[in-house]
């Protein structure tokens, strides 16, 4: 027998839902080009790699069969190719060019005049019936058609054996499911996944603070020795020291003063900076949760981030529908994770 918990609720005013990482919103470009993003978030740690990055491509599958050369093909979701770096662009063009020549297939690659921004790409995909799409490489899922007039549950079931969730679903309606239809899988590297309104998500600051402060965490072995040499006070996680709300630049020097001290030999360390960026607002409601979720409100959106208790992974994400074909739950799933 299965155990449901309520991990909290969400609003979505647009009507389209982001089920993403939401340790990876800080590549998320809102209506902005995503050549706008810092490569240096993308590991381009080069000027060849950075130009790799901001030069990217994005192409429209075209043509009478666009639909099957883009289904055959199968390199993204949908009928777009995201995010190719400039040196590729041409082999991309050549491969699918042999493709289509292969099978017959009348359709070709027209790259698009500018980057699609991230918002626009789930608004699209919303509207085209709800499915995946990339955003630098990481799978992401958008659906439409939920509820913007209330707040909608989201819960976690967790198995007999109660190690981690089974799945966490978002609820629409009480109505029966009559099918259930996969929308495709999310991509997660931080072990969490955010359930948020996707233009609520253009205004997410990532790392820049909304109030200008920050904290610094520290943690391990040497942590009361630490603490002792500077004065440092328990925060309000076990075992863990540090300050709260110093203005940035006083965060940055206790986090280089700290880091420092800790070079020294057999001085155990983690030391963390903390920006109050909405991440870091909602991660500390999230550590502080006996379920390991938190909600945070973006204007008259609310969204919701929680562990996946499990890790990492391709985890993927279903819509249950009812007879008329309204959504009723958008699921994600940990099974056999």
């Amino acid at each position: 027998m299965q155990t449901i918990f309520k991990l909290g609720e969400i609003s979505c005013p647009s009507g389209t839902l982001v089920v993403i990482d939401g340790g990876h919103l800080g590549l998320w470009s809102g209506e902005r080009s995503p050549a706008e993003i810092d490569p240096a978030l993308l590991s381009a740690d080069t000027p060849e790699r950075a130009r790799e990055v901001t030069g990217s491509v994005d192409f429209a599958v075209t043509g009478p069969d666009a639909c099957a050369a883009a289904r055959s093909f199968d390199r993204q979701p949908g009928m777009m190719l995201h995010d190719i770096p400039a040196s590729g662009a041409a082999d991309l063009r050549r491969m699918f060019e042999d493709h289509c020549q292969a099978n017959a297939l009348d359709a070709d690659l027209t790259a698009l005049p500018s980057r699609e921004p991230h918002a626009r790409r789930a608004h699209r995909t919303a509207a085209e019936g709800g499915r995946g799409f990339l955003m630098f490489g990481v799978p992401v899922v958008a659906v439409g058609g939920v509820p913007c007039d209330r707040r909608l549950p989201v819960l976690a079931t967790r198995s007999e054996s109660g190690q981690g969730w089974t799945e966490i679903a978002v609820r629409m309606s009480e109505a029966p499911a009559e099918t259930s239809v996969p929308l495709g899988h999310i991509g997660v590297d931080w072990a969490r996944v955010l359930f948020g309104d996707v233009d609520a998500l253009s205004t997410w600051q990532h790392d820049e603070p909304v109030d200008g402060l920050a904290d610094v965490a520290f943690w391990g072995a040497a942590a009361n020795d630490a603490a002792a040499a500077f004065a440092a006070t328990e925060l309000d996680e076990p075992g863990v020291r540090g300050w709260t709300d110093l203005t940035v630049p006083e965060a940055v020097e206790k986090v280089l003063a700290v880091q420092t001290w800790a070079q020294e030999p057999g001085r155990r360390l983690m030391v963390d900076f903390r920006p109050h960026s909405h991440h870091w607002q909602i991660m500390r409601r999230l550590r502080a949760s006996t379920h390991e979720s938190g909600t945070l409100d973006l204007g008259p959106a609310r969204v919701l981030c929680a562990m996946t208790a499990c890790g990492d992974g391709y985890f993927p994400v279903s819509a249950d529908l009812d007879a008329k074909g309204g959504v009723v739950a958008v699921r994600v799933s940990f099974l056999g994770a």
